[in-house]
Formats: structure tokens, C-alpha cells, sequence
């Protein structure tokens, strides 16, 4: 009962890593324009995305245009496009996986023990996507942060940090967390078949007879 319960808190954690990781690499919030010293256009905001930049005037009207080139992005938005869509295929995989694992699940004709390996393959792949995903979004994080303290970079170009970073960095510990309760029901499952394996085996009557004969025969040798 607990080890059902237990499963399905980390398919439900992980299902939520998974959606947020389909909506950060889609939103075009990883890149918002501060308003710092003279840039206090108050009305109007930027967003930079993976796929997309947008204008937004006044919370009124938000114009977005796709980007014409992959060459028009930084060197850590070009990379961050292809993690993303790694880390969003992975996360996919391991809640599909996951599913199929589950000991609700019936779909496969398989033992205990070969579920118990589908779900260690399920938090593994949880936790790799979960990985995968920090890295650009910690990259991104680490790039703008250092824009905006350099005193190189103009004012009109720094940017502050979208609304997409703190949602990746929410929905990769997620998916850590669903990997990491995967694998430790894997591996309590592997200590209780250890334990009832270790059990005393209990010998018949009739290898105790066995036993007895060999003495008696020997006892009734020195009598002769």
C-alpha cells in the first residue's frame, strides 16, 4: 500500500516537471527588460524567448514575431533551444515509462522484478532530464546576471530574469524529485526481497531422521 502510494506521488511530481518543462521551453518570459537608470520606459516591455521575442505595451496590446535566424540568438539561447527540447523528450520518455512500471499498471505481461527495473529506468531518465534542464536555464540565469553588472553592456540591453527561469528551475527539481522517489522505492524493494531471501530455512523431520541414523549406527558399532 505504501509502495503504490509512494509511486504515484512521484508519477504526479513528475508529470508536473513534465508540463512545466513543455511550457518554459515554449514561453518567450527567459529574458525581460529592466528598467535601470534612464531606461524607464515604463510602458513597454521586452521578452526574450527560445523561439520568440515579444513587445508588450501597456498590458494592453503584445506583439511576438518569430525569430528569422537561429544565427540571430546569443550563443546561450542557441544552446538552450536544443537542451530544452532534449530534457522536454526525456521527460516525456520517463512518465512513460514510469506508467508502464507502475504496479497498477497491466499493460505488460512481466514480473515484480522486471517492473521494479522499469521504474529505476524511469527515475534515472527523470533525473537526467531534470539535469538536463538546469543547464540552460542556469546558463541563461548566470548570462544575464553578469550583463547587468557589466558596465561595458549599455543600458537599453540589460535584462532581468523572465518569469521562465524561476518556472524551470521549479519544474527540474520536479523532476529530480520524482527520480529520486523512484529510485529509492526501487531500492527498498531490493532490500525487502534481500531480507526474504536471508530467512532460516527450516529442515523436515525426515533429514533430522537422517541426520540421527548415521549416530545410532556408530553407537550400536562399538557394541559388536
Amino acid at each position: 500500500m505504501v509502495g503504490a502510494a509512494l509511486q504515484i506521488a512521484g508519477l504526479l511530481v513528475g508529470g508536473i516537471g513534465m508540463i512545466g518543462t513543455f511550457a518554459v521551453t515554449g514561453m518567450p518570459q527567459w529574458r525581460v527588460s529592466a528598467f535601470i537608470e534612464t531606461n524607464i520606459i515604463v510602458f513597454e516591455t521586452i521578452w526574450e524567448g527560445l523561439w520568440m521575442h515579444c513587445i508588450r505595451q501597456a498590458n494592453i496590446r503584445m506583439q511576438c514575431k518569430v525569430y528569422d535566424s537561429v544565427l540571430a540568438l546569443s550563443p546561450d539561447l542557441q544552446a538552450s533551444r536544443g537542451l530544452m527540447c532534449a530534457g522536454s523528450v526525456l521527460s516525456f520518455l520517463a512518465f512513460t515509462v514510469a506508467v508502464i512500471g507502475m504496479k497498477c499498471t497491466r499493460c505488460v505481461q512481466s514480473s515484480w522484478q522486471a517492473k521494479g527495473y522499469v521504474i529505476l529506468m524511469a527515475g534515472i531518465l527523470f533525473i537526467f532530464s531534470g539535469a538536463l534542464e538546469l543547464i540552460p536555464v542556469c546558463w541563461v540565469a548566470n548570462t544575464i546576471i553578469s550583463d547587468f553588472y557589466n558596465p561595458v553592456v549599455n543600458i537599453a540591453q540589460k535584462r532581468e530574469l523572465g518569469e521562465a527561469l524561476y518556472l524551470g528551475w521549479a519544474a527540474a527539481f520536479c523532476l529530480i524529485a520524482a527520480g529520486a522517489i523512484f529510485c529509492c522505492f526501487c531500492r527498498c524493494c531490493e532490500k525487502t526481497r534481500s531480507y526474504g531471501y536471508s530467512a532460516p530455512t527450516h529442515y523436515s523431520t525426515h533429514s533430522q531422521d537422517l541426520r540421527g541414523k548415521p549416530e545410532s549406527f556408530y553407537s550400536k558399532s562399538q557394541y559388536v
